[in-house]
């Protein structure tokens, strides 16, 4: 009878403080506990992020407001022992009227798995898996969860393979992660994307083209191998999920400096002058430091953030974001000390320059926000004014976004 009682119990929801979220409601969200240790259980989370834009710098026949259902997520995890998981998350991203279809079968409506895998312990500290993964190397922004940003959302450049070589951010292959005392790793071995976003061709003497595998086949540009290091000074951080928090406000005392790399062997193409195909390595690295702790006891908190990154994607390369150069990026926010059961507000700034070898023009980003976290990450709304300067592009964009996650 007390067996029954316990697992019925459970399955109506099983709570543990979560304080890496700040929420003092939130309680670990739901899972539900198919035994009595708690070794065998199903964890859901689910979360939707709103956004209304303005623009001015739109032509004249388009309003300078607009909506966007920028996420719409659900991913689960679940084990029978302790020995092994399996991960699954899906959703759609940016919903808006230029990608709804009449009937939601359009590519823009539909739901895709954005993460798939299945993970196994070999020790205490160490784990082995494959599938459709998140365990991505660089820096912490290229593994940053869209759950807990402290800007309104991720520095695009940071997710520096998204589309050239994997499927929104996510590959397919094989990883190790783990930890060594203090120094958390994550590796990983995989498949390069046949088909990404670069659909150019060589031109003769010309920039290369992020397209190895597709033109040169999988034998000589078929697999990318990734990795992200970092070193725990203060509180330990969780590395039971890829996704890394982007603000504890102030419910941890974190110190984290790390460094990564992503390669990818003929990853990209040039041609010569009587256009014969070569190809040539692209090679990401970066090295990043990450700060957050409270001020005191009065719920005051400062998060803290830079990276700098080398980007090599091949001769003189450069398409939509991404090109061969460097990056600098930097995030400050700072929690006004208040009652953690009621809204507390996090202003914050954020910076990014963006250098490329074709080009003399940097790609400068800058922005300026607040958060109203009405139950910390749980719940929450941020305005954001952005602005980005490139050549003579000059755009600034004011976005409001409300998140709901549970």
């Amino acid at each position: 009878m007390k067996k029954h009682a316990l697992l019925l119990l459970g399955l109506f929801c099983s709570f543990q403080m979560l304080h890496s979220q700040g929420s003092p409601d939130y309680n670990g969200g739901l899972k539900v506990k198919l035994d009595e240790e708690g070794n065998k259980y199903l964890r859901i989370i689910s979360w939707a992020q709103v956004q209304g834009t303005y623009n001015s710098d739109v032509p004249d026949n388009t309003s300078s407001t607009s909506f966007n259902l920028r996420r719409a997520r659900v991913l689960m995890f679940t084990q029978i022992n302790k020995k092994f998981l399996i991960l699954t998350h899906f959703g759609l991203n940016s919903l808006n009227s230029g990608t709804l279809s009449p009937t939601g079968k359009g590519d823009g409506s539909q739901l895709f798995f954005h993460d798939v895998w299945a993970q196994y312990n070999v020790g205490d500290d160490h784990v082995v898996g494959g599938g459709l993964h998140y365990f991505n190397g660089i820096s912490r922004l290229n593994n940053q969860s869209t759950l807990n940003f402290m800007t309104l959302d991720n520095n695009r450049q940071s997710w520096s393979t998204l589309g050239l070589t994997d499927q929104f951010a996510r590959h397919i292959g094989i990883f190790a992660k783990g930890k060594f005392g203090k120094l958390q790793y994550r590796v990983a071995i995989n498949d390069a994307i046949t088909n990404g976003l670069d659909t150019r061709t060589p031109e003769p003497n010309g920039a290369a083209v992020y397209a190895g595998k597709r033109l040169l086949g999988s034998k000589d540009s078929g697999k990318a191998y990734a990795g992200y290091f970092d070193f725990n000074f203060l509180d330990q951080e969780s590395n039971f999920l890829p996704f890394k928090v982007g603000s504890y406000l102030g419910t941890k005392k974190v110190f984290n400096i790390g460094a990564g790399f992503f390669l990818h062997p003929g990853g990209s193409v040039i041609a010569d002058a009587t256009g014969n195909l070569e190809k040539e390595d692209v090679s990401i690295f970066g090295i990043d430091a990450f700060y957050d702790t409270p001020l005191g006891d009065d719920g005051s908190a400062l998060t803290a953030y830079a990276t700098y990154q080398s980007n090599d994607y091949g001769t003189d390369y450069l398409y939509s974001a991404y090109g061969t150069g460097s990056m600098i990026y930097s995030h400050l926010g700072y929690v006004f000390a208040g009652d953690k059961t009621k809204t507390r507000y996090q202003p914050y700034v954020s910076f990014a320059s963006n250098s490329y070898d074709v080009v003399d023009d940097n790609r400068n980003i800058f922005g300026l926000g607040v958060n109203a976290y009405l139950n910390g990450h749980n719940s929450k709304l941020t305005l954001e004014y952005k602005n980005q300067k490139f050549g003579d592009s000059d755009l600034g964009t004011v976005t409001l976004q409300a998140m709901i996650y549970l």
